[in-house]
């Protein structure tokens, strides 16, 4: 592996809306800007049911034999993304969730305003010429990142318990590719064409090849985040 995961374990982030929201704003994502949204199906109907446009969509899977040994080949035949990609590797355990909404407001940051001043913002401008494993030790470094998530995993509508065997990754359209963005992973994966139009029926695409290769689960969800279009809507 790229860089060996560190001792230090957050609680989990629950896959829910309300929780990413309020964990977004409160770090800089201008509430009239972004928002989180559930999608509750993969079919064409439910995805259009999704506020428009997309500028990311986060999944939540779990983490079997058969997740990790593809994982592992994965990395193994990486081919270098492109460099307008934010990536960064996960060393914290339990930090997907995290990871997850940083990978989308990282790669999105041309499409929404920032609150100037904010963590966000200033995360981005410090670690923006470091490579995925310098960012990745940065957030572990990074208390006031601790404490946000901290706060944030405690506020779902479960008890946080950091024994989970799920995980959060992030899908978004840079440059015209659809890329999988994983912290466990070696770096961005694409999955060929995509624009911001279509970008959620694109990641709808691969999500269900995750799911279709572990059908008896029900440790899925499927979130998007949503451009506030205001008075246009």
């Amino acid at each position: 592996m790229a860089n060996t995961p560190s001792a230090k374990r957050w609680l989990p982030l629950e896959a829910n809306p309300d929780v990413m929201n309020q964990f977004l704003w409160g770090l800089g994502v201008a509430p009239d800007e972004a928002e989180c949204f559930d999608v509750y199906g993969l079919d064409e109907e439910l995805l259009e049911m999704v506020p428009k446009p997309v500028l990311a969509v986060l999944f939540l899977y779990p983490i079997t034999s058969e997740s990790e040994e593809e994982r592992i080949q994965q990395d193994c035949s990486m081919k270098e993304p492109s460099s307008g990609v934010y990536f960064m590797k996960q060393t914290v355990g339990n930090a997907c969730g995290t990871i997850g909404l940083l990978h989308a407001v990282g790669n999105i940051t041309s499409e929404i305003k920032l609150v100037e001043g904010s963590y966000l913002d200033n995360f981005f401008k410090t670690t923006a010429k470091m490579n995925p494993s310098e960012r990745a030790t940065f957030l572990e470094n990074d208390r006031e990142m601790e404490v946000a998530h901290s706060v944030a995993a405690t506020a779902g509508e479960t008890e946080a318990s950091d024994n989970v065997d799920t995980h959060f990754i992030c899908f978004t359209c840079v440059d015209g590719q659809l890329y999988e963005l994983d912290g466990r992973k070696a770096g961005a994966i694409s999955h060929g064409a995509s624009s911001a139009s279509t970008l959620l029926k694109d990641a709808a695409k691969v999500i269900q090849k995750f799911i279709q290769k572990n059908p008896d689960s029900i440790n899925f969800n499927v979130m998007a985040i949503s451009k506030k279009t205001g008075a246009l809507e």
